[in-house]
């Protein structure tokens, strides 16, 4: 399973059936979990801890130091769930001490070719992140968010579960969950229909959260003012939808992309 032509550091930690390709470099403080696939020309630094049925692509870097100027060299560390997929050149670096030391993957994601995964990010779960999508430090991602190609992702911001942009949108503020973007700079044009029915949502909360999608972005009124109706219509009894899309406006600290 670990090619001759792997170099793998002593202090690494692979289960017995993982494989790795030739060329490969598997550095010191390495942990990667059963089932797991390293292809050939892969670079691996840890601190890192990599669950089990990952397959990481030729020429990815994971695990590396930040370029950050802040950055001096402290230990931080990257942890990865389970069945993720890392396509061609995928980059991602470890956290800085100025945030949380780590840089964290959920599990089932899609990252395809040459994605970046800037430092601290955070990214939970069923996610896809398009070719060449780039995400600055400190992001946060949803559940089942879709970033289209070339998506660009500023310092801090946040993306709501099941939130879409579009090809080669620019997102300096945060997104709502559900909400749909495109554009350079970004702005919201509907809910995420086509994906929300996909997953399974009723047609009844599709509703509910198009009509929530008017009172933020249709009808005029401050993301305060749309809060406090969005409240009113929960108080109905509109359920666990409608709930996520108020979180993730009151943890908004960016301001909402318009």
């Amino acid at each position: 399973m670990i090619h001759p032509q792997a170099i793998i550091h002593p202090s690494a930690k692979l289960a017995d059936d993982v494989s790795v390709g030739p060329w490969s470099i598997i550095g010191e403080n390495v942990e990667i979990g059963e089932g797991s696939i390293i292809h050939s020309h892969v670079v691996i630094k840890g601190p890192t801890i990599i669950g089990k049925r990952n397959e990481i692509y030729q020429f990815s870097s994971i695990g590396e130091d930040t370029p950050d100027l802040k950055y001096q060299g402290e230990p931080t560390r990257l942890e990865i769930g389970d069945d993720n997929i890392f396509r061609e050149g995928v980059t991602v670096h470890r956290g800085t001490v100025q945030d949380k030391s780590v840089t964290i993957i959920g599990n089932k994601n899609l990252i395809m070719a040459y994605v970046h995964i800037g430092h601290d990010s955070i990214i939970k779960d069923h996610c896809i992140l398009v070719n060449n999508t780039a995400l600055a430090g400190h992001v946060e991602i949803d559940d089942w968010a879709i970033l289209s190609g070339y998506t660009l992702v500023h310092q801090f911001c946040r993306i709501g579960a099941h939130a879409f942009t579009g090809m080669g949108t620019a997102v300096g503020k945060d997104i709502p969950a559900y909400i749909t973007v495109t554009g350079n700079p970004a702005e919201a044009h509907n809910i995420n229909i086509e994906g929300l029915k996909r997953r399974g949502f009723t047609t009844e909360e599709i509703s509910v959260l198009r009509k929530a999608y008017k009172i933020v972005y249709r009808q005029g009124y401050t993301v305060d003012e749309a809060l406090k109706l969005l409240q009113t219509m929960q108080q109905q009894a509109h359920g666990e939808p409608l709930q996520l899309l108020i979180d993730s406006l009151r943890q908004s600290r960016r301001g909402i992309v318009r």
